[in-house]
């Protein structure tokens, strides 16, 4: 039998460190699980002090100061809960999961991160103190979870639990942008095809038409004119691009600016209903998955309100979560900001009555996630055949205007 040293936390998340003997360090960590106990770090005790002698070890400062500063995309974290997850669940303690995952990360802005985690929690410190001292990295959904997760003694089954939702959120993320940037950039591609031939190619015909010494199309004039328009104002138009890129990202970092653009954004015609459907599948599954791992009902909904990516849905949760704190139901004032659905809000006040919302919230965020799914792939289908007509509109309506002077000289000859 060997001796262990071992620090761990009991099911109410207070820290408890203490020594077992077993024969392997498995069979430890097991009868350590066996008593209800969540084991952070254990080391097997081959040394003994001698008496009369004093032992101590200087704290293991982290120096990933700069990862404080250093912003990870969430697609990177996404993999990291999901490996922490499966080792926390096999048993590994967490510090050592922390250190098999640092050692095999290719990213030196996560390795610092994790490198500095697994120190802290090294020297005693709770995990989800330890998240917080990278905002930038894990956000606070990330951090209550597990701060939850700590204080239930559930840890293993909220790390899965937020893993899952962190792999279906990035795949439905993922979906929209690709489905998205297809028009985006075809429309940009249009758009300077399009002033290139009118600054560039078009003006090159002037002369020729010039020559012909005739009445040129109604057509050919006007596109003439809109040429001359480009060319004489190239530079400005540039310019008034770029200048109105600028301007909307720092409009939009304002509050009032924001607001302005959310309520735009919701009233694009077919693309504002699919990003409210987007909003209340966010809302709905991060809700449920708050809610399932143990994070109070009101610190769910003021973690979950800065999560919509929408302003407008983030004050009508916000307004929710103050009527809930003087003693309502959610259903009530959810259906007064009109923001939600009825159907949502039906369900949510069932569950609340029938005491089974984060069942409901799961039922009403698979059903949002499929409409979304099926939204996407419907303006695929559709936007690809509207995007060739209006390329083929714009190059035809210029070929035409080009050639409509020289068939009137053929047809006078």
């Amino acid at each position: 039998m060997k001796n262990y040293d071992y620090k761990s936390r009991n099911p109410q998340g207070k820290s408890v460190t203490g020594v077992i003997e077993a024969e392997t360090e498995s069979e430890a960590i097991q009868e350590l699980r066996r008593r209800g106990l969540t084991v952070t770090s254990i080391q097997g005790n081959k040394s003994f002090k001698k008496k009369g002698k004093l032992s101590f070890s200087l704290p293991n400062f982290s120096t990933s100061v700069n990862s404080l500063s250093k912003r990870i995309p969430r697609k990177e974290i996404v993999p990291v809960a999901r490996q922490l997850a499966t080792m926390f669940e096999s048993g590994i303690p967490l510090v050592e999961s922390l250190e098999v995952i640092e050692e095999q990360c290719d990213n030196e802005n996560i390795k610092s991160v994790l490198g500095d985690i697994a120190s802290e929690v090294r020297q005693g410190k709770d995990f989800s103190h330890a998240l917080a001292r990278h905002p930038k990295v894990f956000d606070n959904i990330f951090i209550n979870m597990i701060k939850a997760g700590e204080a239930s003694g559930q840890l293993n089954d909220v790390l899965d639990r937020l893993a899952t939702h962190m792999e279906e959120s990035e795949e439905l993320k993922g979906e929209i942008k690709s489905a998205m940037t297809y028009p985006v950039v075809s429309l940009v591609m249009i758009c300077w095809i399009s002033l290139g031939l009118l600054v560039f190619v078009l003006p090159q015909f002037r002369d020729i038409f010039n020559n012909l010494k005739q009445e040129m199309p109604t057509l050919t004039e006007a596109v003439m004119n809109l040429s001359d328009l480009a060319q004489s104002n190239f530079g400005l138009i540039l310019f008034s691009v770029l200048g109105s890129i600028i301007g909307t990202r720092i409009l939009i970092k304002t509050h009032r600016g924001r607001r302005v653009w959310d309520a735009l954004i919701l009233r694009i015609p077919i693309f504002g209903p699919l990003i409210q459907k987007t909003i209340v599948s966010r809302f709905s599954g991060t809700f449920a998955t708050l809610i399932r791992s143990g994070v109070p009902i009101l610190g769910a909904l003021e973690i979950v309100s800065k999560t919509t990516g929408n302003v407008h849905y983030s004050e009508a949760i916000e307004k929710s979560a103050e009527a809930v704190r003087q003693g309502e139901s959610l259903g009530n004032p959810l259906t007064r900001t009109k923001r939600f659905p009825p159907m949502v809000c039906r369900m949510i006040a069932i569950g609340e009555r029938s005491g089974s919302l984060e069942q409901l919230l799961e039922k009403v965020s698979q059903f949002y996630d499929s409409e979304v799914r099926t939204t996407v792939k419907q303006l695929t289908s559709l936007i690809e055949p509207f995007l060739i007509l209006f390329m083929g509109g714009i190059v035809g309506t210029m070929v035409l205007a080009m050639f409509l002077p020289l068939l009137k000289m053929i047809g006078n000859m």
